[in-house]
């Protein structure tokens, strides 16, 4: 039986910085952030102490374009991607590695004015008080068919 690999992560943490936006020859649009996830320790003295953790995170495509437009620095976001590791050469011809997280998601915590200080989920409807400030695009939610339910003497049981 062949053994199966697992590269998921899912995190929520702050923005260190703003969002950078670039994009590629190709037309494909790219957003670089880096967020700070802490982490909770017994120091010395025996108190907990938070140590931040800090991870650089692309986002492709449309959803890394709305990171770019909506997020600045301190705003708290969630995550779901995954892991991956690259390797180059710098100059002095020292090889240096670095793993980034790579998401396939970003939802925005917080509301559009709570840098650093939300920690609810605003779901993505602009109609709800507290929701969002991403435009919903409800054109993959469009009704599908129902099926009319069996008659009585079609269930098997």
């Amino acid at each position: 039986m062949a053994a199966t690999n697992i590269n998921r992560v899912v995190m929520t943490g702050n923005l260190t910085r703003d969002p950078e936006l670039r994009s590629l020859p190709s037309g494909m649009s790219v957003c670089s952030l880096r967020i700070a996830c802490n982490t909770r320790r017994r120091g010395s003295s025996g108190e907990w102490e938070d140590k931040p953790n800090y991870f650089d995170v692309t986002v492709w495509g449309a959803q890394g374009e709305n990171c770019a437009r909506f997020l600045t620095r301190g705003r708290p976001i969630a995550l779901d991607g995954r892991l991956e590791w690259r390797e180059w050469e710098a100059e002095g011809g020292q090889r240096r590695q670095a793993i980034d997280i790579i998401a396939d998601s970003v939802q925005f915590l917080g509301g559009r004015d709570d840098a650093g200080g939300g920690n609810g989920f605003s779901g993505p409807r602009r109609d709800v008080a507290g929701g969002s400030d991403v435009p919903v695009d409800n054109r993959d939610f469009q009704s599908a068919p129902v099926a009319p339910a069996p008659a009585d003497d079609d269930i098997p049981f």
